[in-house]
């Protein structure tokens, strides 16, 4: 019969090598799985240029407004999301890229926080079982399709961001803008609850509680079944 002892430091060894394991493995993220559907011509043409060749050096905006817009929103949660993004520039660089992205593609921002916490707890480099990349879970095969075939090109902060929120567009422009659908197509779980659940209370944690942030969010995005 084993001794206590030796079942104690057995199981300390293994537990340390899990250790190791988990330091030595990139960060995984659990969420679902995209489902790769047959894209018109047309529409894919439109998305590939929609996501173009490659992220841009640098964010271009609108105009005056949008960027004043997009730098006071960003201020605005800043604090909040100081504990998963310690470092001040990465941390304001990331936040007035998401309200870029989202607002480019037409999406409210906090929607689009609400998705990532979701998708990846704001990980850069997370990956899930299925290999589902980045800060929004993007599947390798949105870069074959409409992007450069250079699934790695999706750990990149900007060209994540630019990829998701155009097929989070994509998906709501064939659900009719129902987000509950949206959400579920994004996921891979289209028709199931839990999913868009999970994002839309996510959601609400990001928006502002002030008329800017109602000024952001998009009225033509509805939650239904």
């Amino acid at each position: 019969m084993l001794s206590r002892r030796w079942l104690s430091s057995l199981t300390g060894a293994l537990a340390g090598l899990g250790l190791l394991a988990g330091l030595c493995s990139p960060l995984v993220a659990h969420a679902g799985a995209q489902v790769e559907e047959p894209l018109a011509d047309a529409v894919r043409t439109a998305l590939s240029a929609a996501v173009g060749n490659g992220a841009p050096p640098q964010l271009v905006f609108a105009d005056a407004g949008q960027r004043q817009q997009c730098e006071s929103w960003a201020a605005a949660l800043e604090a909040k999301l100081a504990k998963r993004k310690p470092e001040e520039l990465v941390r304001r660089e990331f936040l007035q890229t998401v309200c870029y992205e989202s607002k480019r593609a037409g999406l409210d921002p906090s929607l689009v926080m609400g998705l990532i916490q979701v998708e990846s707890g704001f990980r850069k480099y997370a990956m899930s079982p299925v290999g589902a990349r980045g800060y929004m879970q993007v599947m390798p095969f949105w870069s074959r399709t409409i992007g450069n075939g250079e699934a790695s090109s999706l750990f990149h902060m900007q060209t994540n961001l630019r990829f998701g929120c155009v097929i989070l567009r994509h998906y709501l422009d064939v659900e009719k803008g129902n987000l509950y659908m949206a959400l579920g197509r994004y996921n891979g779980s289209r028709g199931k609850p839990e999913y868009p659940n999970m994002v839309t209370a996510a959601r609400r944690g990001w928006q502002l509680s002030d008329g800017a942030g109602a000024q952001m969010a998009d009225a033509g995005l509805t939650l239904r079944r």
